[in-house]
């Protein structure tokens, strides 16, 4: 996974490899100049794993519920 770039991953395994940036640094085994790297891949990894969510919440709002209590369809967000 380390070689995918981060911007084409999935929310999925986007967590999956910050679990396993986090576990390494938290070990603290690593050396500095491969720590840096991990930071760095890490802090991408956070920040797709943000957009992700945030595209998740946006689709989350604009369903609408029908009278009876049913997802109806679809709203834009600015509405």
């Amino acid at each position: 996974m380390a070689d995918t770039p981060v911007d084409k991953m999935s929310f999925e395994d986007a967590m999956k490899e910050l679990e396993t940036v986090v576990g390494k640094l938290e070990r603290g085994d690593v050396a500095l100049d491969d720590s840096i790297a991990l930071y760095e891949r890490g802090a991408a990894l956070k920040a797709r794993c943000e957009k992700k969510l945030g595209e998740a919440e946006e689709k989350v709002a604009k369903i609408t519920l029908g009278a009876d209590g049913q997802a109806a369809g679809t709203a834009p967000l600015d509405d």
